[in-house]
């Protein structure tokens, strides 16, 4: 999607002299970023040590990617749609890795005890992981870009390269299924009709 007219990318700057070969505009820009983006990793993924090595090759794909950016977009969108897809190839790559792990408290959905969250907010915020992890990761990027990155559906059908009609049902039925789980229903399954109202 392209910029509003008129309106500043905050990131042109360091854009440019990150282009350039200026290493700290570099280094400022992706710590500009480095927090959301892990952010959109942990949710995607729903696993912190996943969502690291998403990071990580997100990162390394912005370096690699920003002579060929294009500015058609922010920055900022260009670099959720980079990690995004690192993202869904990590989820992809652990669907096929044999899970010969030993259990661990993260195979609850939840952090460690020793990272158990007092706060309720914190709580709340594990509540709402533990229930997009258990969602299928065609259906859990539309609701976190949507939800919790604030993008619109049509950054969100460029960012995912899906028509918007389908970006909407994703999110409807992604929505749905992460009620039933927050009301304790764990049929998370977000193929599964949506009642009328």
């Amino acid at each position: 999607m392209s910029p509003i007219p008129g309106t500043p990318d905050p990131d042109a700057d360091l854009l440019d002299a990150a282009r350039a070969g200026d290493r700290d505009a570099l280094d400022a820009l992706l710590a500009r970023h480095q927090e959301t983006l892990y952010a959109l990793c942990r949710r995607i993924t729903g696993d912190p040590t996943d969502a690291l090595d998403a990071l990580q090759e997100a990162m390394i794909a912005i370096v690699r990617g920003l002579p060929r950016f294009d500015g058609r977009s922010k920055v900022s969108t260009w670099m959720h749609r980079v990690t995004t897809n690192r993202c869904l190839d990590e989820v992809r790559r652990r669907s096929r890795r044999s899970t010969d792990r030993l259990p661990d408290d993260t195979t609850t959905g939840g952090p460690p005890d020793r990272e158990r969250p007092v706060d309720d907010r914190v709580a709340d915020r594990t509540d709402v992981d533990a229930a997009l992890a258990a969602l299928a990761p065609e259906f859990r990027a539309p609701v976190v870009l949507r939800d919790l990155l604030g993008h619109d559906y049509a950054e969100i059908a460029t960012l995912l390269d899906l028509p918007p009609g389908t970006v909407r049902s994703r999110i409807a039925r992604g929505r749905a299924a992460l009620a039933r789980h927050l009301a304790g229903n764990q049929d998370t399954d977000p193929r599964r009709p949506i009642p009328e109202p």
